[in-house]
Parts: C-alpha cells; structure tokens; sequence
C-alpha cells in the first residue's frame, strides 16, 4: 500500500475515489446509528438496538473486498455489517420499526435484518449464532465449485461459545473459504473480556491450523489491505482465516445503556481519538486527496439520504395481520 495510491480494490487500485466512497459508507453508518438511537429515546421504535458507532472500518473495510455475491453472516451489532454490505437505509429503518417494507416485512427488527440478494444471510441475536450458518456458506461454496468467500462477524464474547470452535474445527477441515472476523471491542455486555477470556484470542484459531492474525480495526486502510490478502487466499481454496480487529463501541452495549459506570470516561476520551471516520479523513487531507469542504458535503449528503429514509420508514404501513403465521418456520 502507497501513501499516495492507496490500497488495491478487488485488484484494482484504491483511488481517493474510492476512498472516499468508502468514507460515506461509514459515515452512512454513523448518521444511521445515530438516527436509531434518536428513534428510541423519542419512544418510535419499538424494542431496543445495539449501536456500531466506532466500529465503522471493520464492516466497510471487509465488505469493500467482497463482491456482492459473497456471503455475511452478522450479529446482535449489525447494523453496520448490513449497509456496508449493500443495504439500503429506507429498508433498513422500516425494519427496525416493524414495518412491511422492511427487509424481513417488519419480523426480524434490529437484530435479525437479512438481504439475500446482497449475500447477507443475516444478523443473528444469539451470540456467535452466526458462525454455524456461515460456516454452512462455506461448504455450500465448496460443494458448488464457485469462487465464493463467507465473513462471518461476531464480536469478542463469541469467543464464550463452543459453537464457534466446532464451526472453525470443521471450516479447518474441509479447508472451507470461511473468514472468521472477531471485532474485539474490549466488552461483553458490561465486563472487559480480560475478565472472561483466558489466554491469546489468536491462538483459539491457531490451536485448529487456522491462520490467524490481528490488526487495529479503527484504520480502515489496514483492514482493506488484511481483508483482500485472506479473501483472496480463500477463493484460491486457502481454507479459513481468523481475524481479530481491535475496536471500540463509542457507546454503550446497547441504546439504554447510558451511564456505562464499568468503564471509566478516561478510557472512552482515549479510544475517541482513535476515531475511524477522522483517521481516514486526516489521511486523505494529510496527503491532499480531499480537503474539508468534500467531507462536509458528504455528511450533508448522507444526512439528507438518512432523514428521508426516517420519514419513508415512519410513513410506511404496518404488516397485515395475516402475516403472523407467514414466513416463521419455528
């Protein structure tokens, strides 16, 4: 990667126009994240959601290497994974508000929003739940003979759960092209993950053959450049990978989690200047890619898009009544 050229991009160069187009996606997802928050403390959405805010470069930075025919798997914080994927925001908000214009017709809400034609599988509100179904993707891949590569998304308390060491043990296996992304985000809930995961994160992958790696998950030229190199090796049939992206939610486990007293305001001050949207945008200023005004016109314009998508998901009709029993298979 070159300070002048960026990165490549599904194996072409990774131009500022590029870079820039990702930058919206993040701040996409910031205004996003932010809209739903407004929605729930103004009592309009119903039930509660887990925000992504800080975490934008993981999502972008991994989908961004993906071709749309490619499969993701998310989780319980996967708002994020869903637009950077290719999700549309009118849809997305009429989903959180049980609305039929939603991805799943208003059933599936925050946390469980799926978009075949985008290759997401879907979100999931089980913790790791995903794993299992990704893992899945990668042998219907491998069974079909296509070039296919599934990212499967979870944060740092999956590490609890045996459903993921079974999941990678097999993917290891029959050498399936299956990216395990871990964004490591310090916090189960509301307890550091030094007080519930024992050892190396990295190591949980290396002890099946894994190739595994970690990289800072809040610079997403890092993530970019890590995310081609082990999608590239999986369609090549390099088998699985494992990736620990070390992250920060800006705000708590989820919307009503305000105050947040398990941890201190010294260390969120400390993560806030490892900003994802300010760390590329100082980039690309710093090395004359953009200048202010292009930002300010992309967050203006991404704050128009959201606001309208808002007021199409508040006017959008709620499902028919009959539709209670359709499309529910347990």
């Amino acid at each position: 990667m070159t300070e002048t050229n960026g990165t490549k991009r599904n194996g072409a160069e990774m131009d500022a126009e590029h870079w820039l187009q990702a930058y919206e996606q993040m701040v996409r997802i910031r205004s996003f994240e932010e809209a739903a928050n407004e929605l729930y403390t103004s009592a309009r959405m119903p039930g509660i959601a887990h925000l992504y805010i800080g975490e934008e470069a993981i999502a972008v930075g991994m989908c961004e290497a993906l071709r749309q025919d490619d499969y993701i798997t998310s989780t319980h914080r996967g708002h994020g994974h869903c637009l950077a994927k290719g999700a549309a925001l009118d849809r997305m908000f009429a989903e959180l508000l049980g609305k039929e214009a939603g991805y799943c017709r208003g059933k599936g809400g925050s946390m469980h929003i799926a978009d075949q034609e985008t290759g997401n599988l879907g979100a999931n509100g089980i913790v790791g739940g995903s794993a299992g179904i990704a893992t899945g993707a990668g042998m219907s891949i491998k069974l079909r003979g296509t070039d296919q590569v599934a990212v499967c998304f979870f944060g740092d308390g999956a590490l609890g759960q045996g459903l993921l060491y079974e999941s990678m043990n097999m993917a290891q296996l029959w050498k399936l092209p299956v990216i395990y992304v871990c964004e490591n985000n310090q916090y189960g809930e509301y307890t550091h993950n030094s007080k519930t995961a024992a050892g190396s994160m990295i190591g949980r992958a290396t002890g099946f053959g894994v190739h595994a790696q970690g990289i800072d998950g809040q610079d997403i030229r890092t993530v970019y450049s890590t995310a081609r190199l082990l999608v590239d090796r999986a369609r090549k049939g390099g088998g699985p990978a494992f990736l620990v992206c070390d992250t920060y939610r800006f705000r708590g486990h989820h919307v009503g989690d305000i105050d947040r007293p398990y941890r201190t305001r010294e260390e969120e001050e400390e993560w806030a200047k490892r900003d994802p949207l300010k760390i590329l945008e100082d980039w690309l200023t710093k090395t004359q890619q953009a200048d202010a005004s292009v930002f300010e016109r992309i967050q203006q314009d991404v704050q128009t898009a959201v606001d309208e998508a808002v007021n199409f998901a508040l006017e959008a009709p709620f499902p028919d009544e009959s539709e209670v029993e359709r499309h529910v298979y347990a």
